[in-house]
C-alpha cells in the first residue's frame, strides 16, 4: 500500500513541492521495504535482552547492540555513565551537519518496565504482530530511528544533517535526583533546534495522531498522625479523630475540590493503623491495629499529572492548603518527589506537526490530528519541551504498553521509518532560526 500511495503522490507533485527529490523518496521507500526483515531481526535481538530499568547490565547491553548501528552511519557514539544516580546510563550518538540546517535531537529509551523477575521476557511474531517486553515502549521506537537514518543514508539526505540520538537508560524509573539524571539530556536540548520523541504513535480507531503535548508525572506521599488510645474516646478532646480519619478527610477533599481539565491525581497505595508504614520504594505498605484502637499513623502514595508547569504549581498549592486544615488532634505532611515535567502544548510543537502533515501529504498518507494529551502518559520529551519545539509519539503503533502481551503492528516499522526519513530530511534542510 505504501508503494502505491507514494508512487501516485510523487507523480502528481513537482520536484519543488517536496524537500527531497522523487528519486530520493523512492530510494528511502525501497530501503525500508528491503530492510524490513533486518529491522525485525534487530527488534527481536534487543527485545530478548532484558533491560528493566534496574537491570543495569541489561540496559547497557541493549545500548551496546544499538551503538554499532549508529557508528556505521557516521555517528560518534558515547556512553554517559549514570551510576551516581543509581542507573546504567545513556547512549548518545552525534553527527555534525553542514552548519546550515536545523539541529535535530531524537529521543528514545533503552529500558523497559519489565525487570528480570517478570514472566514476560521473550519476543514472538505472528500474523503481522510482534509481542515482547518493551517491543513498543520503546524498542520499536529505537528500531524506527535506525531504519529512518539508514533510509536517509541510502538517499544521501543524512550526509549534511545535524542529528543527535539520545537514548536514556532510565525513562521508566528515572534516577534520583531526577534533575541530575536528566542533566545531559537537557544540555543536548539547549544545542538543538527541534526535539523528536520516539515512543509509541497514538492510534485510535485506525486514525494516526500527532502528539504535541504530554502530561507530567509526579509522585507524592501523604502521612497523617493522630493520638492513639481506646476507641471510646474517639472524636473527643483528648484523642481527636485519629490518623485514618485525617487521611480520609484529605483524600476526599482532593476528590471534591481539585478537578479541572487535563488533571489527574491517583492514590495508588494506602495503609493505616498503629502502626502503619511504607517501604522506601513506595510500593509495599503495611498497617496493623484493632477495631477498638484509634489509629496513630496512616500513609498513602499517589501520582499527580498536569499539562503545564502553571497548572502543576497551582494544583500543588491547593493540595498543600487542603492538607493544612487538620482535624482536631491530628497532623499531616505532604511530600512531592522528583517529577517528570509536562510537555506543554506550544506554537512551536504545532508547527512541527504541520510540517509532518506536509510530509504526510507528499507521501499520500492521511494527515495526523492532535492527540488528546489527557490520554498520554509522561515521557522524556517533557524535559526538553520548555527549551525547544518538540513533537512526540513518532515510534511504532501498537498497544498494551507496560503490560504482559505488549504488542506492535510490524507493518508500522517501514511506514514510520519512511515517514520519519522524509520528515527528518525536510527538517534538516530547513534553515536554523536566527
Amino acid at each position: 500500500m505504501i508503494r502505491t500511495l507514494l508512487a501516485a503522490a510523487l507523480l502528481a507533485l513537482p520536484a519543488s513541492a517536496v524537500a527531497q527529490t522523487p528519486a530520493q523518496i523512492e530510494t528511502m521507500r525501497l530501503t525500508v521495504e528491503r530492510e524490513q526483515a533486518r529491522h525485525e531481526a534487530l527488534l527481536e535481538r534487543i527485545v530478548n535482552q532484558n533491560s528493566g530499568t534496574l537491570n543495569l547490565s541489561g540496559v547497557r547491553a541493549v545500548g551496546d547492540m544499538i551503538a554499532p548501528e549508529l557508528r556505521a552511519l557516521g555517528f560518534a557514539v558515547e556512553w554517559i555513565d549514570q551510576s551516581d544516580v543509581g542507573r546504567a546510563g545513556h547512549l548518545v550518538a552525534r553527527k555534525k551537519g553542514n552548519g546550515l540546517g536545523k539541529r535535530l535531537l531524537l529521543i528514545g529509551h533503552l529500558d523497559t518496565v519489565f525487570e528480570p523477575g517478570s514472566p514476560f521476557q521473550r519476543y514472538a511474531a505472528k500474523d503481522g504482530r510482534a509481542t515482547g517486553p518493551g517491543v513498543g515502549d520503546d524498542k520499536g521506537g529505537i528500531v524506527v530511528i535506525v531504519a529512518a537514518l539508514r533510509a536517509m543514508h541510502a538517499a544521501g539526505t543524512l550526509r549534511d544533517a545535524d542529528i543527535t540520538v539520545f537514548l536514556t537508560g532510565d525513562e521508566e524509573r528515572t534516577g534520583a535526583p531526577a534533575a541530575r539524571a536528566r542533566e545531559s539530556l537537557v544540555a543536548a536540548a539547549t544545542t538543538a533546534d527541534v526535539a523528536l520523541e520516539y515512543e509509541n504513535m497514538a492510534v485510535d480507531q485506525g486514525v494516526e495522531y500527532g502528539t504535541v503535548a504530554r502530561r507530567s508525572s509526579t509522585s507524592w506521599e501523604l502521612r497523617t498522625t493522630g493520638v492513639t488510645g481506646h476507641s471510646s474516646g474517639v472524636f473527643g478532646n483528648t484523642l481527636g479523630y485519629g490518623a485514618i480519619y485525617e487521611m480520609a478527610r484529605i483524600l476526599d477533599a482532593f476528590r471534591r475540590d481539585l478537578p479541572e481539565p487535563n488533571l489527574t491525581y491517583n492514590v495508588g497505595v494506602l495503609a493505616g493503623g498503629t502502626p502503619a508504614a511504607i517501604d522506601d520504594a513506595g510500593v509495599n505498605a503495611t498497617g496493623s491495629g484493632k477495631t477498638n484502637i484509634v489509629a496513630e499513623t496512616a500513609v498513602a502514595r499517589g501520582d499527580l499529572r498536569t499539562l503545564t508547569p502553571e497548572q502543576d504549581d497551582r494544583v500543588r498549592s491547593r493540595m498543600t492548603a487542603i492538607v493544612a486544615q487538620h482535624l482536631p488532634r491530628t497532623a499531616a505532611t505532604l511530600t512531592f518527589f522528583d517529577p517528570m515535567p509536562p510537555m506543554a502544548p506550544s506554537d512551536g510543537n504545532r508547527a512541527l506537526l504541520a510540517t509532518l502533515n506536509n510530509v504526510n501529504r507528499d507521501l499520500g498518507l492521511p494527515e495526523m490530528p492532535e492527540f488528546d494529551p489527557a490520554r498520554r502518559g509522561a515521557a522524556d520529551s517533557g524535559w526538553v519541551a520548555a527549551i525547544v519545539p518538540t513533537l512526540a509519539g513518532l515510534g511504532v503503533s501498537g498497544g498494551g504498553a507496560h503490560a504482559e502481551g505488549e504488542w506492535i503492528e510490524l507493518a508500522s516499522i517501514p511506514r514510520q521509518a519512511l515517514r520519519n526519513a522524509a520528515f527528518l530530511s525536510r527538517l534538516a534542510r530547513e534553515p536554523r532560526p536566527r
